[in-house]
């Protein structure tokens, strides 16, 4: 696997659903090499803090493969970052991986923490209503990471996977527990050992103080 794709947004303004939102999700590629911290990328502009971004969340990663996928099912080529990522890469199909797996790039290392959910803000950019339905049904997620080791980064640099050897769940199986309203405890302790996002780390801790206090 290799880099195909650096983007990054810039502040942007689309009518979603009647009202006007600010949102970082239209990229374009960056040429030459880019820093990554923990935060990401500097340049790239984060439209909801709640949602995005944040040192679990500092980049969102796509790959060739899906989006080679999404081409033959919908009728329309998508160039990189079309889905908001900041990193694309070649041969990536984000259904393979386990939440802790890490991507090695060169002298950065990024460890998997979340699938992407899609939202309103993602299907405007679509310009297709039923966009949330589709991508859920897809299960082609892509996949959030956190950054353990800062570095730079340049289109055509290798990737390569190793896998989370520690308790985790696959990133579809975190995916579908997001849409399942009644998870169970065993399933709750399941997500909560693995090393996922704290955004979803919070929701589940949640759901599981609810389940203990409702019996």
């Amino acid at each position: 696997m290799k880099i195909i794709s650096i983007n990054a947004g810039k502040q942007q303004t689309q009518i979603n659903k009647g009202r006007t939102e600010i949102t970082g999700i239209y990229k374009t590629a960056l040429q030459g090499s880019v820093q990554i911290t923990s935060l990401g990328i500097a340049d790239d502009f984060i439209g909801s803090p709640k949602h995005h971004g944040g040192p679990d969340q500092a980049l969102y990663v796509y790959g060739e493969a899906d989006y080679q996928w999404w081409a033959k099912e919908i009728g329309r080529d998508m160039p990189p970052g079309m889905f908001g990522e900041n990193l694309t890469i070649s041969e990536l199909e984000s259904a393979f991986f386990n939440i802790g797996d890490f991507l090695h790039i060169g002298e950065v290392t990024l460890q998997a923490t979340a699938p992407r959910i899609p939202c309103s803000t993602f299907a405007t950019r679509m310009g297709d209503p039923q966009w949330v339905k589709k991508f859920r049904a897809a299960e082609r997620p892509g996949l959030y990471v956190r950054v353990i080791r800062e570095g730079r980064l340049a289109v055509g640099e290798e990737v390569w996977v190793e896998k989370y050897s520690g308790e985790t769940v696959s990133l579809v199986e975190m995916y579908r527990d997001y849409y399942e309203s009644n998870k169970n405890e065993e399933t709750l302790r399941k997500l909560l050992n693995a090393p996922v996002a704290i955004r979803a780390r919070e929701d589940f801790e949640k759901d599981l103080a609810e389940l203990k206090r409702t019996g």
